[in-house]
């Protein structure tokens, strides 16, 4: 005979302060819905634009060279401001065990920062070349997991292995010519798939359900 009962299993008993508390989840929930669906219009204007200067730095050749530069001068910038903060926060720390290598990490950053927006189309070359070589190194890799493991869908992994590494040697070849267009046209890339993916959440957003009373 079964009897229905778990044994050892105690029944769960609601608190009215867990009650209490999961409604109050609820009315934030509720609350967050009806402020995103009052903007979901800033979501895809957000989408637009992205898509409009994505697509601009894939097609149009300046464009592309532009983004290029200023996705280097973005990162010397970056690697100064970097600097700077490690820096004070070693002067910040005090003569601590890790004063000395604090400070010489900062030191680094800032120096690579300088030679950066010195040099931006020498470093753009280099970052290009660093690019390359991630992407032959990534595609073989991949390349040999898909064809020694075989998991489940293991020819689209194989596929992209294959087509990252020819594309790193493709681009490796064209260096230093076309080390302007390569980094601009990824920069073009992913702001073009971000514009999307902003724009249809801005539509799913606009076409959220009404919350219940």
């Amino acid at each position: 005979m079964i009897s229905d009962r778990n044994a050892g299993v105690e029944p769960v008993v609601v608190t009215p302060e867990v009650g209490s508390a999961f409604r109050t989840v609820q009315q934030e929930i509720r609350h967050e819905f009806e402020h995103l669906r009052s903007h979901w219009w800033w979501f895809l204007v957000l989408g637009g634009i992205l898509v409009a200067c994505g697509t601009a730095a894939v097609v149009v050749p300046a464009a592309t060279a532009a983004a290029s530069l200023i996705a280097v001068l973005f990162l010397g910038v970056s690697l100064m401001l970097g600097g700077m903060v490690t820096i004070v926060s070693a002067f910040w720390m005090g003569r601590s065990s890790g004063f000395l290598v604090q400070l010489l990490v900062g030191l680094v950053y800032l120096a690579a920062g300088f030679v950066v927006t010195g040099h931006p189309v020498a470093s753009t070359v280099v970052i290009t070349t660093f690019v390359s070589l991630s992407f032959v190194v990534l595609g073989t890799f991949r390349t040999m997991g898909a064809l020694l493991v075989r998991y489940p869908q293991w020819g689209w992994s194989l596929v992209n292995g294959i087509i990252t590494t020819l594309a790193g040697i493709v681009i490796y070849r064209h260096l230093p010519e076309d080390a302007l267009w390569v980094i601009g046209l990824l920069v073009g890339l992913e702001m073009l798939f971000n514009g999307w993916t902003w724009i249809m959440l801005g539509l799913a957003i606009r076409n959220l359900p009404q919350p219940s009373a």
